[in-house]
Order: structure tokens, then C-alpha cells, then sequence
């Protein structure tokens, strides 16, 4: 028997809207159901056919985007004040720093009691039964980036004034976990009426091939094994992405940003380019390439995957570490914090303005105003998406 993941939807219409006998149709707020269950095939096979079930698939392993090591940060050029990353998305120069903004980080969790977060209101829950708190650190570190405050004289996050973040562990303290854990973290985020969602992670094909073949799994079965299980869950990320777009009407729709991957490697051969991956490639989420600096110019990471819609920061970043210090790292998983920080930002300057943020408007700013002309020669659209994400 397997385990499956099983989608219900529920409808409720919303208090105080009035009826179609006062001649206003009325929306209805649609509310996921997801459960989850271990199942033999017959049973799945009625559950398909049960008119309140959408979707029933099988789970599938997820890891953290393993960052690649940098230098330590003493070795680095790194002014106080100055991570290059904030300046390179303009951070430094917006008057805006996502005062009001809620954002919610689905990773490896967070410690707490790091100075980076000091004063804040941090709601965190644990998907992954190993615990509240980060002990691996990359939670920490995306956090950090997003809306750290300052540490040791220097700069840590890009969206200071962010005073209530959501914290979903769904990736336990080796960094792997269950699909699942991610959309039940996506629900509880929406609930919790988190504005952007962050994910530095992915859904782990390769590994659950290479499980599956480690038990005596004949490798075509394996595969067709795993490709069934990545379909189902592709299906039900765009499932509840889908739900997500039609709480706009009710003023709770999250923009959901996520990382690339790191599994290309150019430096072998300049074709050797991996396409992004879940849940970067659902519709609708905004995925994030990393670029590093050279020669006053920036270009795309040896690592990154291609076809994101974004690029941001993401060699050498440095931001907090379990325990009270900091660290640098590199990844698509340092880039997308970037973009959802700035997101922030975006997100404060069209309530300022008088415009209700959704995740389409503000997503459409992250875009329009992204930058092409700071890349090196010759880079490739593929590699880059719309360009360099810059701050309002």
C-alpha cells in the first residue's frame, strides 16, 4: 500500500455578502481539504470516483535546494552594511521596507532567538514532526534574507520592517520531507492570510528513483513509479494554486515565490542546462534564477536551472545562521528570498498608493520592472527570465 494525498474542496459563502433573492449574486470562498492516507489501489480507485474528491496522488519526496559553500564571510569583500545582493536589487535606495507585510517561509524552520529577528512576531509551525526551530540553517538564512534585521553592523535583510511572518517546517532537520507537508503548509499560509510565500525547495525525482531502485525496484518500474507521482503532484500544486487565485475576491491571495534549482553546470559544458522544476514550474508561482557579479556586470550561476520567470541574487549572499552568527551561501535558494523581500516592498508601496496588493499586481511589478541591462554579453533569456527583480 501507498500513501496518497486526497483533495476535497469546500465552498462557504462569505458573511455579510448579500444573496441572488436581492438580486446580487453572491461569491462563494473556496476552501481546500487535504488529507492524507495510506491506501490499497481499490480504495483509491473509489476514491477517484467520489463526485467531492478532486484529486487523490500518491506523495513524493521533497529536500531543501542544497546551497553550495561559499568563502567565509571574513574572506569576502563584504562592507558593513553593504550585502551586495541588496544592493544589487536597489533595496538600499527604496524608502519602502514592507512595513505591514505578511510573509511566510516554508523551509527548514527558524531559530527564533537569532538577533536578525529580534521584536518580531514569528507564528511557526512544524509539517515535519521534527520539531519547531532550525537545526539546519537554511531556513534561517532564506528568513534572514527576507526580512532580517541588521546584525554585526551589516545589512542582513531586504524588507526591515516585515513584523509578522508565518514559519511552515516542512523539511525536517536533515532537510528532506514529504510532499505533503508542502500543501498543508500552502493551506495554513493562506489562513493565516500570509501576502507572499516563500520556498527554497524542491520535489525530489531523482531521489525517489534512486530510493525506490535501493529497495529492488526494477529502474523502468522506479521511474514510471516517480513520474506518476511527480504528475499527481504537479496536478494538485496547480489544484491548489487555483484556489489560491479565487480567494482575490476575498482579499486573501498570496503570492507564492520559489527557487529554480541548482542542478544545471555550465562550467562542464555550456549546455548542460536543467530545466526548473516543482514547485517553480506550477502555474502561477514566480520562479527564481541566481546570477552572481563579475566585472561590474552580473551573469547567471554555473548552477542555476532554467526557465524562471525572475533572476536575483543568489553567490555569496551572507545572512543569519543558527546560533546567533551569519553565513555565506550560494544557490537559487539565497536568490529567491531576494525576490520575495522585494515582493514586500511592492507589496507596501501599492497599499501606500492607494491600490489593493494581490499576488497579480504585484507579480506584474515584480516583472515590469526588472532589469536587462545589467547582465553580461550575450545572456540568454532562458537563463535570466525577465531580468534582474528591483525594488520600488
Amino acid at each position: 500500500m501507498r500513501r496518497y494525498i486526497i483533495l476535497k474542496y469546500i465552498y462557504q459563502r462569505p458573511i455579510g455578502k448579500r444573496d441572488l433573492d436581492t438580486g446580487v449574486l453572491s461569491l462563494e470562498k473556496v476552501l481546500p481539504a487535504i488529507s492524507t492516507d495510506t491506501l490499497p489501489e481499490h480504495m483509491v480507485a473509489e476514491l477517484k470516483s467520489d463526485p467531492q474528491v478532486q484529486l487523490v496522488v500518491p506523495t513524493m519526496p521533497t529536500r531543501l535546494i542544497s546551497p553550495v559553500e561559499s568563502k567565509p564571510v571574513e574572506q569576502l569583500m563584504v562592507l558593513p552594511a553593504a550585502n551586495w545582493g541588496i544592493k544589487a536589487v536597489r533595496a538600499d535606495r527604496s524608502q519602502y521596507d514592507g512595513s505591514g507585510v505578511t510573509v511566510a517561509v516554508l523551509d527548514t524552520g527558524i531559530d527564533r532567538d537569532h538577533p536578525a529577528f529580534a521584536g518580531m512576531t514569528l507564528i511557526e509551525k512544524d509539517f515535519s514532526d521534527h520539531g519547531n526551530g532550525d537545526r539546519h540553517g537554511h531556513g534561517t538564512h532564506c528568513a534572514g534574507t527576507i526580512f532580517g534585521r541588521d546584525e554585526a553592523q551589516q545589512r542582513v535583510g531586504i524588507a526591515r520592517g516585515v513584523s509578522r511572518a508565518l514559519i511552515g517546517k516542512v523539511l525536517g532537520d536533515d532537510g528532506a520531507g514529504q510532499s505533503e507537508m508542502i500543501f498543508h503548509a500552502l493551506n495554513w499560509a493562506m489562513e493565516e492570510r500570509a501576502d507572499i510565500i516563500s520556498m527554497s525547495l524542491g520535489f525530489d525525482f531523482p531521489g525517489m528513483v534512486s530510493r525506490l531502485t535501493a529497495d529492488g525496484w526494477p529502474l523502468d518500474l522506479a521511474t514510471s513509479t516517480a513520474l506518476e507521482a511527480y504528475g499527481g503532484n504537479l496536478r494538485m500544486f496547480d489544484a491548489i494554486m487555483a484556489v489560491l487565485r479565487a480567494q482575490a475576491a476575498f482579499g486573501v491571495a498570496p503570492l507564492v515565490i520559489a527557487a529554480a534549482g541548482n542542478e544545471s553546470r555550465r562550467a562542464i559544458r555550456r549546455e548542460y542546462r536543467i530545466a526548473t522544476s516543482l514547485p517553480a514550474a506550477a502555474n502561477d508561482v514566480i520562479s527564481v534564477a541566481a546570477v552572481g557579479r563579475t566585472d561590474h556586470k552580473y551573469e547567471v550561476a554555473d548552477f542555476s536551472n532554467i526557465q524562471a520567470r525572475l533572476a536575483a541574487p543568489g553567490v555569496d549572499i551572507t545572512s543569519a545562521w543558527p546560533g546567533g552568527g551569519l553565513r555565506t551561501i550560494s544557490g537559487t535558494s539565497m536568490a529567491c528570498p531576494h525576490v520575495a523581500g522585494v515582493a514586500a516592498l511592492w507589496w507596501q508601496f501599492l497599499r501606500q498608493a492607494g491600490i489593493q496588493p494581490t499576488a497579480r499586481n504585484v507579480a506584474a511589478r515584480l516583472i515590469s520592472n526588472a532589469r536587462k541591462d545589467v547582465f553580461v554579453a550575450n545572456t540568454d533569456e532562458a537563463d535570466i527570465g525577465q531580468g534582474l527583480v528591483t525594488s520600488p
